[in-house]
């Protein structure tokens, strides 16, 4: 099957899914010699409009885990306005090193509800969002390695396939419920309200966690308010130069404390064909 064009399009507000993107499309399109285009959605102002492909395209469609599956702020875009028209799609996920559950299923059965012809699929673990702890230097140059012998498989696929691949064998419940998260004594906990704070002999009000954020949710000329609604996604956090953003949420600190209590053997990545 001929390819023209191949997309790494992602949502990765801490960079790690978007490195698995990058590198995954980049392999691609040297094996297929086909020209490469980043699709960032990460901020608001991308989703404003939809990502449309066409037979001939190669999507490489990524996004992280949270508590099992598909972000839920973000998987109405997907739905309604990522459209396939007959493209070719190879779904991938990261996970923190705990598990990806429903997430790749989720994102697979929104894909091909999508008009999108899956040719593969994979789970990346990478550096969890909420500690160093877990997963801290992935994707590391192992997991590159078994990145490019993805790449490599899944390029043979397409191009000894006279027409659509058979899609693969994807594990999981797309309409499974969310992963509870538990705190340090195993019982479940609820953080949903939980916003960043802000250590102001740090901070210098420059606007970067504001305008950085996927949500649109840090107020930009006080960015100590967080009027908006906050997923957690922590890339205040990871991008504040000043290390002035933080999460002082007891039920949160329990669950990070229990996920690094219980995760921190390396987990492996998973790929489908």
């Amino acid at each position: 099957m001929n390819i023209k064009q191949i997309y790494a399009a992602y949502w990765s507000p801490t960079g790690n899914t978007r490195k698995i993107a990058r590198m995954l499309a980049g392999e691609l399109a040297e094996e297929l010699d086909c020209p490469m285009e980043l699709l960032d959605f990460t901020l608001p102002k991308a989703r404003e409009s939809a990502l449309t492909f066409s037979s001939g395209d190669l999507v490489v469609f990524c996004t992280p885990t949270y508590a099992g599956k598909v972000p839920n702020k973000i998987l109405p875009y997907i739905q309604e306005q990522v459209l396939g028209n007959g493209a070719l799609a190879i779904p991938v996920v990261t996970f923190g090193n705990r598990n990806f559950d429903n997430s790749l299923a989720e994102l697979s059965v929104t894909l091909k509800k999508n008009d999108f012809q899956l040719v593969a699929a994979a789970a990346f673990a990478c550096r969890h969002a909420f500690t160093d702890e877990l997963a801290f230097g992935r994707p590391d140059t192992e997991d590159e390695t078994e990145l490019k012998d993805f790449a490599k498989k899944a390029a043979c696929k397409i191009r000894e396939s006279e027409g659509v691949p058979l899609a693969p064998e994807i594990p999981g419940d797309s309409d499974a419920p969310y992963y509870i998260p538990k705190g340090v004594d195993g019982q479940p906990v609820q953080f949903l309200k939980a916003k960043p704070q802000t250590d102001l002999s740090k901070c210098t009000n420059c606007g970067a966690c504001a305008r950085q954020c996927p949500m649109g949710a840090i107020d930009l000329k006080n960015v100590a308010n967080t009027p908006g609604t906050c997923i957690k996604c922590q890339r205040c956090v990871r991008i504040c130069t000043k290390h002035a953003k933080y999460f002082d949420d007891k039920a949160f600190l329990s669950h990070v404390a229990m996920l690094e209590e219980n995760f921190s053997e390396p987990k492996e990545n998973q790929t489908f064909f």
